[in-house]
């Protein structure tokens, strides 16, 4: 069924569009097979299941974190992922700085919905938050990510954040290298990628139901 499923879904997007596994609550097993059917990227939500499964993964895949970030887990987080696609503030940038011993890549999140009860950083505040990240040592700013309300029709959602990305992009801020939009999901990802989407987060897609 993995198999079946991400060949189904490769035919459905253009081939410079990464395929993120959304692996939460799915077995080292299942997120195996998926590697072994070319899945080279998977994300987490929470940093303690990616800590168990970081020993058995570690080396074979790029492991993301698409879930909040806490910053009590910040320590644990800057050891474990090769990304974080969920910061939304300048207190939580600050402590991946401060805690990472590295430059760490990450993605600001955009509400782009402007829900009240989601993270991510309001779309008029994207601007200035990425002007203040950029200048923090261990960080490097690679793009945006975004969750689309749960609306019959997410393309407005996409299109504000493609345009975001791209007036950042054309801004040319020093440490801001945009080259990561990462939007839709397993019901959404052929329209988001329409949108310009080039990583897409895809569980349910992939490995079925849990």
């Amino acid at each position: 069924m993995i198999k079946d499923n991400i060949t189904a879904i490769r035919k459905e997007l253009p081939k410079s569009v990464i395929i993120l596994a959304a692996t939460k609550k799915r077995t080292v097993s299942e997120v195996n097979e998926a590697i072994s059917y070319g899945i080279d990227t998977i994300g987490e939500n929470y940093v303690q299941e990616a800590k168990e499964k970081f020993k058995a993964l570690k080396g074979r895949v790029k492991i993301h974190c698409i879930g909040h970030l806490q910053t009590n887990k910040v320590k644990d987080a800057v050891l474990i992922f090769d990304l974080i696609e969920t910061v939304d503030s300048l207190k939580i940038a600050r402590e991946i700085d401060k805690r990472s011993s590295k430059v760490m890549p990450i993605l600001i999140e955009v509400n782009s919905g402007k829900e009240e009860n989601k993270g991510g950083c309001m779309p008029e505040d994207v601007l200035e938050l990425v002007k203040d990240v950029s200048k923090l040592k261990n960080l490097k700013v690679k793009g945006l990510m975004t969750m689309a309300p749960n609306v019959k029709d997410v393309r407005p959602y996409f299109k504000l954040t493609k345009d975001l990305f791209d007036k950042i992009k054309n801004l040319k801020i020093p440490n801001v290298d945009m080259e990561i939009l990462s939007m839709g999901m397993s019901d959404s990802y052929k329209v988001a990628a329409q949108e310009g989407a080039n990583l897409v987060r895809i569980g349910t897609g992939i490995f079925g139901s849990r």
